[in-house]
């Protein structure tokens, strides 16, 4: 396992213009919101190489949840928008963050939060965090189980510890005894888990799920530039993916080709950017960067992630790099030396 530094954001460092942590704004209702890059799974089609057996992972990053309180309470009066719909998702799992409870009891004090959405595979989920997040007032948990059979989850998780059972269990609890709703979102793995996506549609459906939202959201597996790619396993073409789905809402009498709407996510004005692509800007450097060959640097009060780097950062310096990447608020810039 390579070595691999951390850091834990309290203060100094905007939460605004990383992929990892802090507040993504796409341009909806809807904030995502990432207090931590940690995960206990290495499932083996990762789409961003999350955990032990990361290979291209150079640092993990935690963020106080008052800070990033703070900074989303600014990106939705940036927006200008009155509610917003709070997403706890992470490029790892958020249930690794120790005060993930607080952040949710915290969020649904304030009076610009519409709902609060958490995604999780549920590695720690349990009974008691299930009714502690639900008293804290979590709406919905959005769960991926990617196969019932224990052999086969496993297998998926990239981890021999693992037992789907107990978060089976956790998630039959939800449905019939907490307020907050559930989502079962498998990653549909083609070749691989194809036949446990019907059983955890029926499951989904036996149990209860869906109370107020879909009970379900099924979803592809993509193969992406740093996850990881299981040996032999292709990508299916969205049309044949659409068409498996349609034909499953017929088999199960249940709607699985979503929506925003379905969530009540709508367009919504982004923060204006503060860099334009191509730009030479100066770049404060603060730390080693998320994956190997990227530093963290802090420019107009944002997060850039500066790439084609391969020495030690020099904390402190103020370089010059040029932008290459302004969407959604993330930006990625290149070192000019």
């Amino acid at each position: 396992m390579a070595r691999r530094f951390f850091l834990d954001i309290k203060s100094g460092i905007p939460l605004l213009g990383h992929i990892a942590f802090g507040v993504i704004d796409r341009g909806t209702n809807l904030l995502q919101l990432r207090a931590t890059t940690f995960c206990p799974f290495s499932c083996i089609f990762c789409s961003v190489d999350a955990g032990p057996r990361s290979t291209t992972r150079q640092t993990e990053f935690r963020v106080d949840i008052r800070y990033l309180l703070s900074w989303a309470e600014r990106v939705v009066a940036l927006k200008g928008i009155g509610r917003v719909h709070a997403y706890l998702d992470a490029v790892g799992d958020p249930l690794t963050h120790p005060h993930i409870v607080e952040l949710v009891s915290l969020l649904r004090r304030k009076p610009w939060v519409e709902t609060i959405a958490l995604e999780t595979h549920g590695p720690l989920l349990t009974r008691e965090l299930a009714e502690r997040l639900d008293d804290a007032g979590l709406d919905r948990i959005n769960l991926s189980i990617d196969a019932l059979d224990p052999q086969l989850a496993r297998f998926l998780s990239g981890s021999p510890w693992f037992d789907v059972r107990k978060v089976i269990d956790v998630a039959e609890y939800i449905a019939s005894s907490l307020n907050m709703d559930l989502l079962v979102a498998p990653v549909w793995v083609p070749g691989i888990n194809d036949s446990e996506i019907p059983r955890i549609i029926r499951w989904a459906l036996d149990i209860g799920a869906g109370k107020k939202w879909p009970p379900l959201g099924v979803q592809k597996y993509e193969a992406h530039k740093y996850g990881r790619k299981p040996p032999g396993v292709k990508p299916m073409r969205w049309r044949d993916f659409w068409r498996k789905l349609e034909e499953w809402e017929e088999e199960f009498g249940v709607r699985l080709r979503l929506r925003p709407e379905d969530f009540g996510i709508r367009k919504a004005p982004a923060v204006p950017p503060a860099f334009r692509l191509g730009e030479r800007v100066g770049v404060r450097i603060v730390y080693w960067g998320w994956l190997k060959g990227q530093w963290i640097g802090v420019a107009r009060n944002r997060v850039v992630t500066v790439v084609g780097v391969r020495e030690e950062p020099p904390v402190g310096m103020r370089l010059p790099v040029r932008i290459l990447r302004v969407k959604d608020n993330i930006y990625i810039g290149r070192i000019l030396l």
